[in-house]
């Protein structure tokens, strides 16, 4: 990238610090975007807007909602009350992006669950549209399948945005899941204007730990660039996050974790 226009940091990158240290920090480097994360703003996210909004940034998304699958009716229903809470908390902190992470089957039935992805969405999209904000199913890497998302590739997050007649309803797509898929270009065409936000980061070999071990741009093998060029290529030309989980980065001064990301997205982005 030649500038940082569209650079967003995604809180979990710093995922130690308050969303206060990381709206400083992100002034203090021209960082103009920052994507926050539920627990980090409490009960209070129209305060967290306000506090990133006086400090001259944009709110790229929300994270997270989704997480549907359930093993009765009744955790199935607590579910979708809190994706219209996380709604809520998206327009309110000043964010048309709700990122949905979709969950794992409650049992064995992985079709199953993935039906239940389809109905809970069903169940929010007109809310979602009252309110303003966009539903962005994004797929995980099939490692995450049995513990975090029953939707693993690009080709089921199209296929569920596309079951849906509705400009509220697309994916996201995060390199750190997506790079592998041999499909994958192919798939971000197909997504097109669906595509709602590009989350990047790298794959580092070896591989650490699947969750926390995500590696700074340029630092593993996922072709980030050629990534975002097809994003690019297909409409998208939104922020882009930044959104590493890492324990060793966690422990690094927030300053200088958001100084080097903006580093490496000028170099590798």
């Amino acid at each position: 990238m030649n500038d940082l226009s569209r650079l967003s940091f995604n809180q979990m990158t710093s995922g130690k610090c308050g969303l206060g240290e990381v709206v400083d920090a992100c002034v203090r480097r021209g960082v103009p975007w920052i994507g926050p994360w539920r627990h980090a703003m409490g009960d209070a996210p129209a305060e967290a807007g306000r506090l990133i909004r006086e400090a001259g940034l944009w709110v790229s998304s929300l994270c997270r909602g989704g997480m549907f699958p359930g093993a009765s009716a009744e955790e199935r229903r607590r579910r979708i009350e809190d994706n219209l809470r996380a709604i809520d908390e998206a327009a309110a902190v000043g964010t048309d992006l709700l990122v949905l992470v979709n969950g794992p089957a409650p049992g064995r039935d992985i079709d199953g669950a993935r039906q239940m992805v389809v109905d809970g969405i069903g169940e929010i999209v007109g809310y979602a549209e009252q309110c303003g904000v966009r539903l962005g199913v994004e797929p995980l890497h099939p490692m995450f399948a049995a513990d975090r998302s029953v939707v693993v590739t690009m080709g089921e997050a199209n296929g569920i945005a596309e079951r849906f007649d509705s400009p509220w309803v697309g994916v996201v797509v995060d390199v750190y899941h997506v790079w592998w898929d041999p499909t994958v270009y192919m798939e971000i065409a197909r997504a097109g204007k669906r595509i709602f936000a590009f989350h990047v980061s790298d794959w580092i070999v070896p591989t650490p730990d699947i969750l926390m071990g995500r590696g700074m741009m340029g630092d593993g093998v996922i072709e980030i660039r050629r990534l975002r060029k097809a994003v690019e290529a297909a409409g998208y030309e939104g922020p882009i996050e930044v959104e590493i989980f890492n324990e060793a980065l966690w422990a690094r001064p927030v300053d200088e974790v958001v100084g080097l990301v903006a580093e490496r997205f000028l170099e590798f982005v």
